[in-house]
């Protein structure tokens, strides 16, 4: 690994990694290896977390496609130096902004989005010249494995170079002196590798998660809300950062909600058996069937072991005391709290860790504004969960113990660049006003300027 990360330094040493063309060159095979084998990475994520190939190319295969497409059309301009302005008394100067490259960089990916968690980041990672080590989940094995052997397969390894293995794998690369660590993953191993890149100054992103609210008033579209909350909810088994991790629920409306979203889950799956993903390993299923309380089951509850396989669970009557309620699920269990005061609830919201995301149904613009301009979350959706992670041009990211930094799109780049500022002056002019002596008349002319 030293001699791979030696390479890489050296091969972007060279200024290789910087022009256009190189850059577009990587993303363009990146396309094609995707594009290539589509049914090999379908097949993979089926057998490792039971996805669907429409769930599987939507979620991971196509948004990769179309985030390539959309920088492939921007690169250029992304890349371009960007003039600035300058004040009075830099007249005589240009100023302007150069996009630099970081260098060698670390992209640790997770394992419920094994391939678009991977691959997103690394878009951005190429698009802005830098060279990467990829280390992707070891969880989800053979996605793990064809990612590896694709990879290293599509890329001179000077260039992006993928490695596998557990834990003692990724602490040996927290030890290399790279220049970004990108991570996706728990607040706890967020921490984890926080810690070990402040040891050597390494700037990071961490994509991190936590328990997204989403609150229902009284005045929204019940039918339609249940639809969207049930597909967000349960996509990938709820193993997904920015799932709308619990319900907050206006009182007069919660039994209609809770109506609708069981008619809506028995037409989205009719056999959840057949068409819901599986939990990724038997750890993480013991975890999510203990959160289950028998008493306040009011659809499904069923779970079998042998296959990981959890049914998409609703819980009524649950309160913020509650075990479902003391970490993020990650998992198909939906909890539901009936609230009476809108004001009380976002005060509660407010004293708790910010959310990677925030989801709110009103057909109330006074109301929507209300939670959006009082709670703090990362990301989040008026009337809809999810889609907004697939806007190229919304920077994504959390805030606290929900994530540091943001991606996607140009929020990617800017990521993985440095922002090199400069001011270029004149030799025509020097004026002596900024050279000693200083005198009295040099003071007065200094505050005119400057003040």
């Amino acid at each position: 690994m030293e001699k791979i990360i030696s390479d890489q330094k050296t091969f972007f040493h060279s200024n290789a990694t910087k022009p256009y063309a190189f850059r577009k060159g990587q993303l363009l095979r990146l396309k094609r290896m995707l594009k290539e084998n589509e049914e090999a990475l379908m097949d993979a994520l089926r057998k490792d977390l039971h996805k669907s190939a429409f769930e599987a190319y939507a979620t991971e295969i196509g948004i990769l496609l179309h985030s390539l497409q959309h920088t492939l059309k921007h690169l250029k301009r992304w890349m371009a130096p960007r003039k600035t302005k300058r004040p009075l008394f830099l007249r005589f100067a240009k100023a302007r902004v150069e996009k630099e490259p970081k260098g060698v960089v670390l992209i640790i990916g997770p394992y419920n989005y094994p391939l678009q968690l991977v691959v997103e980041p690394l878009i951005g990672a190429i698009a802005a010249g830098n060279t990467a080590i990829v280390k992707p989940s070891e969880f989800p094995q053979n996605t793990e494995k064809l990612l590896e052997r694709l990879l290293n397969d599509t890329f001179d390894s000077r260039v992006v170079h993928t490695v596998t293995g557990g834990v003692e794998t990724t602490q040996n690369l927290l030890r290399e002196p790279f220049d970004h660590i990108f991570f996706t993953g728990s607040p706890r191993v967020g921490r984890i590798v926080y810690q070990a890149a402040a040891k050597q100054l390494i700037p990071v992103t961490l994509e991190l998660g936590g328990k997204s609210p989403c609150i229902i008033d009284k005045s929204a579209k019940l039918e339609i809300a249940a639809r969207r909350i049930v597909f967000g909810k349960f996509l990938n088994a709820g193993q997904t950062c920015i799932a709308p991790d619990y319900r907050l629920v206006d009182k007069p409306v919660k039994d209609g909600l809770v109506r609708h979203l069981k008619e809506t889950l028995k037409k989205f799956h009719p056999d959840p058996a057949e068409s819901m993903g599986r939990i990724i390993n038997d750890k993480h299923f013991e975890r999510i069937v203990s959160l289950i309380d028998e008493e306040k089951i009011v659809h499904s509850g069923e779970h079998d072991k042998d296959s990981r396989y959890i049914a998409p669970t609703i819980l009524d009557d649950v309160t913020f005391e509650d075990a479902v309620m003391q970490e993020e699920i990650f998992g198909p269990l939906l909890p539901i709290i009936t609230y009476e005061d809108l004001d009380e609830t976002i005060e509660t919201l407010k004293g708790k860790p910010t959310p990677l995301a925030l989801y709110v149904f009103s057909e109330e613009k006074a109301v929507t504004r209300k939670v959006v301009g009082n709670v703090s979350f990362g990301n989040g959706a008026v009337n809809d969960t999810i889609y907004q992670v697939a806007n190229p041009h919304l920077p994504f990211g959390g805030k606290g113990q929900s994530g540091l930094g943001h991606y996607h799109g140009k929020a990617s780049f800017d990521t993985f660049s440095h922002q090199k500022s400069l001011i270029e002056r004149s030799t025509r002019t020097d004026p002596a006003i900024a050279y000693p002596p200083y005198t009295k008349q040099k003071m007065s002319l200094v505050r005119k300027l400057m003040g």
